[in-house]
Order: C-alpha cells, then structure tokens, then sequence
C-alpha cells in the first residue's frame, strides 16, 4: 500500500473513532446523545436536553480531529481519493449547518481534550481554521457548548476570551 493511501486511510479511521469517542464522552455528561447516521448531514452529533421549562433544545454538532488546529471546513474529502463525483462542494461551518464544532484533541492513544466553538463564533471569525493556542478558553468549557446558540453571550464570551476583537480594536 502506497504511504499516501496509508495515511488517508488512517485519518478515515481516526476520524470515525474520534466522533465515537466524542459521543461517548457527552454521553456520559448528557445521557441523549446520538451519532447522525445521515450520509449527507453537514453535522455528526445531536445532543437532546431539556430547557428549564422541560423543551427539548437540540444542538447539532461537527467533530474534527484538531491536532494543532480545528477547521471549520467540511464537504472535502481527506486522503487519496479526493476526486468528486456529486455537487458537494468544501463550505465552511455556519448557524445555518451546525451549532457547534467539537475539536477533538488527541493528548495521547487514550487521552482526549475537546474544544466546543460555536458556529455563530466561526460566522464572526470569518476564517476556515483556528489554533487550538488561540482558542483556550473553549477547552472543556460545557457552559459555552451548552449556550452556544446565545449569539450575545457567545460574542460577549469570544471578546471576554480574547477570540475576537473588541469593539475598540475595531473602531
């Protein structure tokens, strides 16, 4: 097997496990949690909880291995075959396919950091990519993954955190 192909097949399975482990980890803290098992869904995770009035509040989330760095892309295909065969095309996450991207970390084969940023920050952010550096205080922060559609606490959070500007930075 050539080494590319090796590789490619390597982050396939890394990838797959990693939305496992993902889902088990939130499992255990929020019990109704699901893969998606929906081949054409631009988020791989729903999260089911209940709001204080007993409603169910959903959030949808996209895992990515983030070694150095979480992307916020998707669509793209990894590895060898990265021809295209549909109209599917590379976007970047949005409110509109996700509520959260879950960055997973890999610290080492059976230790796991994640980092929840929310798609109404990577709207703000405007950027396809982000160091895990840049991006501490999403570590393992569930009060951010549990509001992450509150867009003014998420952009209060973003600047609060040094992840966006200030509104004086940018006057």
């Amino acid at each position: 097997m050539v080494d590319s192909e090796k590789r490619g097949r390597q982050a396939s399975v890394d990838g797959f496990a990693h939305e496992h482990i993902v889902v088990g980890i939130l499992m255990k803290k929020y019990q109704n949690v699901s893969l998606v098992d929906l081949p054409l869904s631009p988020y791989d995770i729903i999260i089911v909880r209940k709001d204080a009035d007993l409603t169910e509040d959903i959030i949808r989330a996209q895992v990515k291995t983030a070694k150095t760095s979480v992307s916020f892309t998707g669509g793209a295909r990894g590895g060898v075959d990265r021809e295209y065969k549909s109209g599917i095309k590379t976007y970047r996450q949005s409110t509109v396919t996700s509520d959260v991207v879950i960055g997973i970390h890999p610290v080492n084969n059976n230790t796991y950091t994640l980092y929840f940023v929310p798609t109404i920050l990577i709207e703000h952010l405007n950027q396809r990519t982000i160091s895990i550096n840049k991006i501490a205080d999403l570590k393992e922060n569930y009060f951010i993954l549990e509001n992450c559609k509150d867009e003014k606490l998420v952009l209060e959070k973003g600047i609060e955190y040094g992840i966006l500007p200030s509104p004086k930075e940018n006057a």
